[in-house]
């Protein structure tokens, strides 16, 4: 188990933003990882995360458990098997500084872009779940989860422009989430991440993740649609300045 201070004065804030993004402000977690990666490597990092986003993952799927898209978790899931498959095998070919700046690009365009529509044109019709788009950003999503821990990004380009009810665009991302994590799993056991230090590490920090799981369930159900979206596109482009960066820093 690890005791460095440092390594949980760094963590415990890291663990609440992952607690409070599967409560339902989404897109907080992509700050987590970065915040980590100062203090342990990425890789130990997801380790000793995954098993503590697997029950912050039961928490909020209990709490919304009648509100997802099966329509979404129908085109998304499968492409995230494929996704996450790439990843492992081919994660070594591809360095985390480019994948943490493309999807920071990513992030801060389409979160630009979404505001600026919206405040030319008001809140936009509501698109229906497309399969093609749905199977790419379903693949990337699984892709940049398993390498980088950082799925959100994908998954919201591909999920907001549905304008789905607030507790229905939660629900679905976090079933979604939920799935991917124990898709995971595997993986890490044949990469063998998950030793005794990193594990109990894990358990010393459940107590913070439940909390701050439910606190976040509790809290975004006070937040308005209108502004709830306009809080998603916020953090997307934090998160994509925060991924751009991580990915600079790495480069030079």
């Amino acid at each position: 188990m690890i005791i460095d201070p440092m390594f949980y004065l760094v963590t415990v804030p890291a663990v609440i933003l992952w607690g409070l993004s599967k409560g339902g402000f989404v897109g907080l977690s992509s700050l987590s990882l970065p915040l980590m990666a100062l203090v342990i490597s990425p890789i130990r990092a997801a380790s000793i995360v995954l098993p503590i986003l697997i029950v912050q993952d039961a928490v909020s799927v209990w709490a919304y458990r009648h509100t997802w898209d099966r329509r979404n978790l129908a085109i998304l899931i499968p492409s995230a098997c494929l996704g996450i498959a790439l990843g492992y095998f081919f994660a070594a070919a591809v360095p985390d500084a480019a994948v943490s700046l493309a999807l920071g690009a990513i992030s801060i365009l389409f979160g630009v872009w979404r505001l600026i529509i919206e405040a030319r044109l008001g809140e936009p019709v509501r698109v229906r779940a497309k399969v093609a788009p749905g199977l790419f950003w379903g693949t990337v999503s699984g892709f940049t989860s398993m390498i980088a821990n950082a799925g959100g990004p994908p998954f919201q380009v591909y999920i907001i422009p549905q304008r789905l009810r607030r507790d229905v665009f939660v629900g679905t991302g976090v079933v979604f989430f939920a799935l991917v994590n124990w898709i995971k799993v595997p993986p890490f056991l044949a990469l063998g991440q998950f030793t005794r230090d990193n594990l109990l590490t894990s358990a010393a920090l459940m107590p913070i993740a439940i909390v701050s799981t439910w606190a976040g369930v509790k809290l975004v159900r006070h937040v308005s649609a209108a502004r709830f979206y306009k809080l998603i596109y916020g953090l997307l482009i934090v998160v994509g300045l925060t991924l751009v960066w991580s990915g600079l820093s790495d480069i030079l």
